[in-house]
């Protein structure tokens, strides 16, 4: 329990609010003669009492977290599994050097492949799927493998070692497999994801332990308190219920209305309480005063926002370990947001306009773009650049505004309508250009006059009544999938792929170092980091002379100075490396004493993070220590040939460059000054060739020739020359190299382009480069909702 507040701080648990539910739950066990079968069934109600009692106050998105780490160390202390093979599961390190020659297997999962077969448990693993693709494909491309049987004497393998092979050959379905895990070791109870009923979790609270709603967007708790209080005779009119809403002075009233529930027995709602920071203090000492001697009907509840990073964290830990905490999320999937979109309204709102066609059509337009947007925010940055608090308000008022319109006006704007729907009441959330024209992408798509007239044929027909549209949500809406939302369905896989790695890194930084060792372990802690950190000194390249590389020429052109940026910008981040390793190193011998900054190093090199003071002098990524390190190299080799003799290399890896922005003006600047073309006119245009590096022995004649880059979301088809549809399970395929030049903004091509954005990692958002013009055949509208952009590191 303890360990959860690494995940998020609002999870805070006390050792007086877990022997409470220790004791409930000796007292509910079920009594038996037999002393061995009593304390089984004491173990059993204990461990799944406190399950309980912790999963209800825990994200949807971290449930599954939690149930691996519980199961793990229950395993662990029965030494039912072996801690290295858990260790490898979970840190799976993995040498990507490797080419696949199985069609249906990515590189990354056949370099996993040989990896394994180096240990004991997975010996001839390589040999055994090159003998025998079918029965493997069959596995691999399975809608459910984790349900497949696996081929040969490898289905004779223990559960967790199943799990390690599933992970190397379908990463996007360890959370399922996790989960299934799960069930086969202790039992289906813990995966079923009930939600506990609000007047059970209230039968739980008391004076002395509140009940604390974390809230999410878009969710109102409050409801289920207010039912529960009615039926119990606790509401506002009767004068024992109390709700006060914080902020803007309302201090003093929650205490007055404390005090006189804790005399009196009422109940006392305290809303959004993280936005009254300096309080907070005093409302720990009220919560302890008022308890004292209180009326035993006396129960306060309080709702929060949790805080977006650790650091913005206030709500102080007395009030988060003595509270019964309750989450409650948003529904998830367009059905769901679809039919929560609907319950806002009703049946008189539908016959309050007397436009009742139009009214109807574009209410249910606006629903299905609210649930789009909302529900779209799951496949992260290829969903929105950054995260939006899209809510229910936004979509009452958009209702509101669309019925004063149609009241207006004798024929629909359509143009003011999707302005004030997608530039205000939703735009008004978004801080993102590309995102914003995907919003207005959404609304240019689902609200147009020949839409309505179709729309109202399919619904007018049989929706007099507003339950008709549930229905026809129910009978007409096809199954769950990223289609709903105009992404490939390869959207879903990268999704759960970047779930799965994010559960198994968070559950390796709860392992405590001592476990993730094991008894009798080979290494210490202070090995392993030794082992590492020399390994990283052993490889670390001198850094560049910079007085003989600039001595080499007079010259100061675009390029050369883009070059001698790079390598000063490499020297800062080598000299950091090897500065703070270093350091660490005497640290280890006990010849320094240990700073909080040498132990941050250390955590980061066992956990293979790449530290942050690193990070903050390299470039944006999203690899593990090890994967970084050899990108550095690669880097470091490539800057090596550039500074041989300063001429620039025939085919740019683009991706390897600190700050690509600055070379891609460097083109820029390069054409503009020899032919003369103000600086402020010109624009880069962008081919796209058939060929790959290998196939370039010399540079570009003007511009320069780059490569390095992948799509995702699309893929570019080097026969006809345009983007188009994915491939099925081709997350990110690379470009063929492009030809990048300037020419005069009155030159640019503009029909049949989609502006597609460079980033420089799969986090999107800040990390954007540039925009290109890519041919397409399609409208670029089809590519905007589909997310497509250019990346630099996958």
């Amino acid at each position: 329990m303890n360990d959860l507040n690494k995940i998020n701080p609002m999870y805070q648990f006390s050792l007086k609010a877990f022997n409470v539910v220790f004791h409930k739950a000796v007292e509910t066990a079920e009594a038996c003669e037999d002393v061995r079968s009593r304390v089984n069934t004491l173990i059993d109600c204990v461990t799944y009492s406190t399950f309980n009692y912790i999963s209800r106050g825990l994200f949807e998105r971290d449930k599954l977290t939690f149930t691996a780490q519980l199961a793990f160390q229950l395993l662990l202390m029965s030494k039912e599994i072996d801690v290295r093979e858990l260790d490898f599961l979970l840190r799976f390190n993995i040498d990507h050097s490797y080419n696949s020659p199985l069609d249906f297997l990515s590189n990354s999962a056949w370099s996993a492949i040989k990896v394994m077969s180096f240990t004991d448990e997975f010996r001839g693993l390589d040999r055994d799927i090159e003998g025998s693709p079918k029965r493997w494909k069959k596995l691999v491309e399975s809608e459910c493998p984790e349900k497949e049987k696996f081929p040969q004497e490898w289905k004779g393998k223990s559960s967790l070692q199943k799990l390690i092979m599933m992970r190397a050959l379908r990463p996007d379905r360890m959370t399922y497999a996790l989960r299934n895990f799960v069930e086969e070791k202790l039992g289906v109870k813990y995966t079923e994801g009930r939600k506990t009923e609000f007047a059970k979790s209230f039968r739980e609270s008391g004076p002395a332990s509140p009940v604390f709603f974390i809230l999410s967007p878009g969710v109102d708790p409050l409801k289920d308190m207010e039912s529960l209080g009615r039926k119990l005779g606790f509401t506002i009119d009767l004068g024992k219920l109390h709700n006060v809403s914080l902020g803007q002075g309302q201090e003093t009233v929650a205490e007055v209305a404390m005090e006189k529930a804790a005399k009196e027995g009422h109940w006392v709602i305290l809303q959004n309480i993280h936005l009254v920071a300096r309080w907070l203090g005093a409302l720990e000492k009220l919560l302890e005063r008022c308890c004292e001697d209180s009326h035993p009907d006396y129960r306060v509840f309080m709702s929060a926002e949790p805080a977006s990073t650790p650091q913005e964290h206030i709500i102080p830990q007395g009030i988060l370990e003595n509270a019964i905490k309750i989450t409650n999320e948003p529904p998830t999937g367009m059905h769901a947001n679809l039919h929560a979109a609907l319950d806002n309204f009703d049946q008189d709102i539908l016959d309050q306009c007397s436009r009742e066609q139009e009214f109807k059509t574009i209410l249910f337009s606006l629903c299905y773009f609210h649930a789009c947007v909302a529900e779209r925010r799951k496949f992260g940055p290829q969903g929105w650049n950054r995260k939006y608090p899209f809510n229910t308000g936004d979509l009452t008022i958009s209702v509101n505004v669309l019925y004063n319109y149609l009241e207006a006006n004798a024929q629909v704007p359509w143009e003011d309508l999707r302005y004030l729907f997608g530039e205000i009441m939703y735009g008004g959330h978004i801080t993102d250009d590309w995102d914003r024209r995907l919003c207005r992408t959404y609304l240019e798509e689902y609200m147009q006059p020949n839409q309505v007239s179709m729309c109202a044929l399919v619904l007018c027909g049989h929706i007099r009544l507003f339950s008709g549209y549930h229905d026809f949500i129910d009978e007409m809406l096809p199954h769950e999938s990223p289609v709903h939302y105009g992404l490939h369905p390869n959207a879903e896989i990268e999704f759960l792929t970047v779930t799965s790695d994010n559960l198994f890194h968070t559950l390796l930084e709860m392992q405590s170092p001592d476990a993730v060792m094991g008894e009798g372990a080979s290494q210490t802690l202070e090995e392993k980091v030794k082992t590492i950190l020399d390994e990283v000194l052993e490889k670390l390249p001198e850094e560049y002379n910079m007085s003989d590389i600039t001595s080499k020429t007079a010259e100061r052109s675009p390029y050369i100075l883009v070059c001698f940026q790079e390598c000063e910008r490499m020297n800062t981040l080598i000299s950091e490396i090897r500065r703070s390793l270093k350091e660490l190193d005497l640290g280890l011998k006990g010849e320094l004493a240990m700073s909080s900054e040498m132990e941050k190093l250390q955590t980061a090199l066992f956990f293979d993070n790449v530290p942050d003071t690193w990070t903050k002098l390299a470039y944006p990524s999203t690899y593990s220590l090890s994967i970084w390190y050899n990108d550095v190299m690669q880097r470091c080799k490539e800057l090596d040939s550039w500074t041989q003799d300063l001429s620039l290399p025939s085919v740019v890896w683009i991706s390897g460059l600190f700050n690509p922005q600055s070379f891609l003006t460097a083109v820029m600047q390069s054409l503009a000054r020899k032919n003369e073309w103000p600086l402020d006119k010109v624009n880069l245009t962008v081919d796209v060739t058939k060929k790959f590096k290998e196939e370039f022995n010399q540079p570009a004649r003007e511009g320069a020739y780059v490569y390095g880059l992948y799509m995702e979301g699309a893929r570019w088809d080097t026969q006809t020359g345009v983007i188009t549809e994915a491939r099925l399970k081709e997350l990110t395929p690379a470009m063929p190299v492009i030809s990048v030049r300037a020419v005069p903004n009155d030159r640019q091509e503009t029909r049949n382009i989609y502006e597609c954005p460079l980033y420089k990692t799969k986090i999107r958002g800040p990390t954007y480069v540039w925009t290109f013009s890519l041919k397409t055949r399609e409208r670029p509208a089809k590519w905007v909702l589909a997310g497509v952009a250019l990346l630099l590191s996958v």
